[in-house]
């Protein structure tokens, strides 16, 4: 297994057997000027932020999980930039709630994801885009729906930033190269003036996490995923084996996990009864201030592991060839990625390999 601490070459090579292990910042070898996955100090850029030119503004992320949590640091940049504005999301049920107490916006919108049939529904988002007077968008889908959205606005389109050929603020997607979706934002945003993005802040997101009664020192497990992507999952045996070697150490593991995973929770905690299982009991809120306090956390590339990562916690992310890390891996300050193309070959030895040292005093 190599580890490149680099960005340089190594890090744009192809993927090797058993695994290979980049401890870097997703994409930073491809733009390595680009400083928004490492942590920064804020200093605002006096051309850049405080713009007033625009009372209502549109922001359009509608998901995936993943996608959400990375646009946030987009969303925190949008509103530093139009401190003064009156800005909406339009976002899907499941963000709604995350999104409201960002303190990025003012209001936020649910989208029903209306049928091209369903005219009703249609005119009624017609009626609801017509009302919001937004005179900027900023498109941070950027898919076949956001431009249908574009199409039901007045014919004087607002300006609009994002990947509809003809709107006022064009992102045209590199053709060569591979890049991470958040670096690909970063640069959408720079055409509207943004320049300062920072890697995100969720200090705004609080929960109780009393009534789990955590220990001291504990670790996250994340062994779950798509379930029609099984390729995506490192095997349950060899979390529960991990889960012994950590209760070796002194770290008691903890499995986060949704319905879809239960099976295998309930599979680690009887192979590992040490482990504390919470699959199920935790909301998205709790999964962030929980991972505040964790030594470490391991998983498989699935949703909660751009939460985790993006509180802060030191993250290990898991991938096989199913999925490309530069593109859509978890950013947070301190993340490795673990590459192998088949997850059922990437051994236990490689993975502790790769484990933080724990703060146990």
């Amino acid at each position: 297994m190599s580890i490149d601490h680099s960005g340089g070459e190594k890090g744009q090579e192809k993927m090797n057997a058993p695994a290979k292990a980049i401890k870097l910042a997703p994409s930073s070898e491809k733009m390595p000027e680009d400083p928004d996955m490492v942590p920064q100090d804020f200093e605002p850029d006096p051309q850049s932020v405080g713009s007033n030119d625009h009372k209502h503004i549109l922001v359009i992320k509608l998901s995936a999980f993943g996608d959400f949590i990375l646009s946030i640091r987009s969303f925190q940049a949008i509103r530093a930039h139009h401190p003064k504005a009156d800005i909406t999301l339009l976002t899907t049920a499941p963000y709604a709630a995350l999104a409201r107490t960002s303190g990025c916006f003012n209001s936020v919108w649910i989208d029903k994801r209306p049928r091209i049939y369903d005219i009703p529904a249609l005119f009624k988002l017609r009626k609801d885009l017509h009302s919001g007077h937004f005179s900027r968008v900023y498109d941070l889908q950027r898919n076949d729906r956001s431009h249908l959205y574009y199409r039901l606005l007045p014919l004087n389109k607002p300006e609009w930033i994002g990947t509809i050929k003809g709107c006022s603020h064009y992102y045209k997607k590199p053709e060569n190269g591979v890049y991470h979706i958040a670096v690909r934002e970063k640069a959408q945003l720079e055409l509207a003036g943004i320049k300062n993005i920072q890697l995100p802040d969720l200090s705004f997101i609080k929960a109780e996490i009393e009534e789990l009664h955590l220990p001291r020192a504990y670790a996250m497990l994340v062994p779950g995923g798509a379930a029609h992507r099984p390729q995506k999952r490192w095997p349950v045996e060899n979390y529960a084996d991990l889960a012994h070697h950590l209760t070796h150490l002194g770290i008691t593991p903890v499995i986060i996990g949704g319905s879809a995973e239960q099976a295998e929770c309930d599979t680690i905690k009887g192979l590992c009864p040490a482990v504390r299982n919470l699959c199920r009991a935790t909301s998205l809120e709790q999964i962030a201030v929980i991972a505040r306090r964790s030594q470490f956390a391991i998983g498989n590339d699935t949703g909660p592991m751009h939460l985790i990562s993006a509180a802060g916690c030191p993250t290990i992310v898991l991938f096989s060839a199913a999925s490309d890390p530069n593109k859509i891996s978890p950013i947070g300050p301190d993340v490795q990625i673990i590459q192998a193309d088949d997850l059922q070959d990437l051994s236990l030895e490689e993975v502790t390999a790769s484990l933080p040292a724990a703060q146990l005093d």
